[in-house]
């Protein structure tokens, strides 16, 4: 497939700017004022490294401390925010920030039962390996008998991973993995993702088919994980993934490389991103809040401006844009809400702080994004999943360790999602054994075709709204395979993303209220985590509007 142009034009002659040299995004009045806004940067010492004109944003680097404030006093200049964090880190900083996502496995003793081996698979459509650990896809109705018999997904559907990566060489993902359209736009940054001498590759600079955290793999296999007689399988089982990284290995997301994702994904022929992630260091971005800095401010105004004018372009391209809807137990919609996490780099710099219910998760809380809440197998709000009347568009599986309350069924690893996990990070994190390849968790599944590490594939079973995001948005790149017209500009299909969204809701099936109040007690949680429910059954703060279907949305 033809890759179409890319609207960023790389403007480094050198090395990338050292954690010595901050780096900062500067955000043009308009397309008009680009190079106006350059010049602004070059006359006030600063090192353009690239520009992303499709929406005016420009990256670059300096050393002087009063850069920021002089650029952003330019005319032509809409605002400036850091890019890169700098400062010393504590060595805690390099460790996973997905403590919710991986609940449980800490605890977790050796897993005698988590290898499976591989055998012969009869023809046509039948379950997969590991489709009992599955109840995610027999939730929403993505089954053989389901809506894999009445649409798998089309080749021709692109599915953007905006997220740490997908490990392209993962037998469930390798099948649909497009290798020269996918993208890396993130360089590994030593302070936060570790030496880069301690990389496998021993480069800052990872390929397009590499995933060094394994998030994003997990989210890829959910959506178009393939029938094809190993492991699992997906959502849209038959569409292509395209990698279109934006996150470090470490979990953070910086405003310049995500809004690269979104503008190339607009610029070839993308049909559905999935983003679970907000874009660091500013869990909530505020344009006055009094308990921030005036350069905070203006670094938060311009992370909003940056994210929706990238969030309107790719929607403008026909992409249909889904969000992970985030893991803080939070109501999006409450008129105050707490912020102790923020700003997140250089780490130890974060504040306590109030917030307003005008102040954004970007993107999910951007214009045009479908933000999707999570679930547990029992069909219960998953007790981190946030919420929102306003901000709650969709449910879905995601999760939930402790469903099930008072039954053999609770905090065990099957209430999780099931998704593909690179061999590697398995290995580095000391889940398998390295010569019988077998799995030392009850967390990781081993799906081997003979003994040996080099003949397993590997699964881990993980929680979180980043995890329910991934079905509705296989969801909608199935709606775009039913319904979706020859694209006139380039191969394949397009579909009107309101077109999709209206489709996607249409189809999700209507959950009321279960209480006023949904508690946590019983499950050992404080009251800070009961959820109000408002709203009625076709749309509340819980399940917005259902849990998405994949049957009835091709039915």
């Amino acid at each position: 497939m033809a890759t179409l142009a890319f609207s960023v034009v790389s403007m480094q002659a050198g090395a990338s700017a050292s954690v010595d040299s901050p780096t900062f995004v500067v955000l043009a009045d308009d397309a008009a004022s680009v190079d106006s806004a350059i010049a602004a940067v070059e006359a006030a010492g600063g090192q353009v490294e690239r520009v992303n004109r499709a929406i005016g944003l420009i990256t670059a680097s300096s050393t002087d401390t009063a850069f920021a404030a002089e650029v952003s006093a330019k005319a032509d200049v809409a605002g400036v925010a850091r890019d890169k964090p700098i400062g010393s880190v504590p060595d805690e900083a390099t460790q996973q920030r997905d403590a919710v996502e991986q609940e449980g496995r800490d605890t977790s003793g050796a897993a005698a039962d988590a290898t499976a081996r591989r055998g012969p698979r009869p023809g046509g459509i039948a379950a997969e390996p590991l489709a009992a650990y599955q109840w995610d896809m027999a939730m929403i109705g993505a089954t053989p008998r389901g809506s894999y018999r009445e649409q798998p997904g089309r080749k021709d559907v692109l599915v953007g991973i905006i997220d740490t990566g997908i490990d392209g060489s993962h037998p469930d993902i390798a099948p649909n993995f497009d290798s020269a359209l996918s993208r890396n736009f993130t360089t590994d940054i030593e302070l936060i993702d570790g030496l880069c001498a301690d990389e496998p590759d021993q480069s800052c600079e990872d390929a397009a088919d590499v995933d060094e955290d394994g998030h994003g793999t997990h989210v890829a296999g959910t959506i178009a994980a393939p029938i094809n007689g190993i492991g699992m399988a997906g959502v849209a089982p038959k569409v292509t993934l395209v990698n279109l990284r934006a996150g470090q290995d470490s979990g953070y997301f910086f405003l310049a490389a995500t809004v690269d994702a979104l503008t190339y994904a607009g610029d070839n022929g993308v049909d559905v991103v999935n983003m679970s992630f907000y874009i660091d260091p500013w869990l909530y971005n505020c344009r006055s809040n009094p308990a921030d800095s005036p350069a905070e401010q203006t670094e938060q105004a311009t992370i909003i401006d940056a994210t929706q004018r990238a969030l309107d372009y790719a929607r403008n391209h026909g992409v249909t844009l889904v969000a992970a809807l985030g893991n803080e137990n939070t109501d999006l919609g409450a008129a105050l809400k707490s912020d102790g996490s923020s700003p997140d780099f250089p780490p130890g710099t974060e504040k306590d702080r109030e917030v307003t219910n005008d102040c954004l998760d970007l993107p999910t809380e951007g214009n045009g994004v479908i933000s999707v809440s999570s679930v547990g197998p029992s069909g219960k709000k998953s007790d981190f999943s946030n919420y929102g009347l306003e901000q709650n568009d969709v449910a879905a599986p995601g999760g939930f360790f402790r469903d099930f309350i008072g039954t053999p069924q609770n905090r065990v690893p099957e209430n999780l999602i099931l998704g593909p996990y690179p061999k590697s990070v398995a290995v580095a994190n000391g889940e398998v054994d390295e010569t019988t390849g077998e799995s030392m968790s009850d967390f990781v599944i081993a799906e081997c075709s003979a003994s040996g590490i080099d003949s397993c594939a590997y699964y881990q079973l993980i929680q979180g709204t980043s995890m329910a995001a991934p079905h509705a948005a296989g969801v909608a790149a199935l709606i775009v395979s039913e319904d979706g017209k020859r694209d006139r500009r380039r191969p394949g299909l397009t579909m009107d993303p309101a077109k999709v969204d209206k489709a996607l809701r249409k189809s999700a099936t209507d959950v009321a209220c279960p209480a006023p109040v949904i508690t946590y007690a019983a499950e050992g949680r404080g009251p800070e985590f009961d959820a109000p429910c408002v709203g009625t059954a076709k749309r509340n703060s819980i399940y917005g509007d259902g849990i998405v279907n994949a049957l009835r949305a091709v039915h």
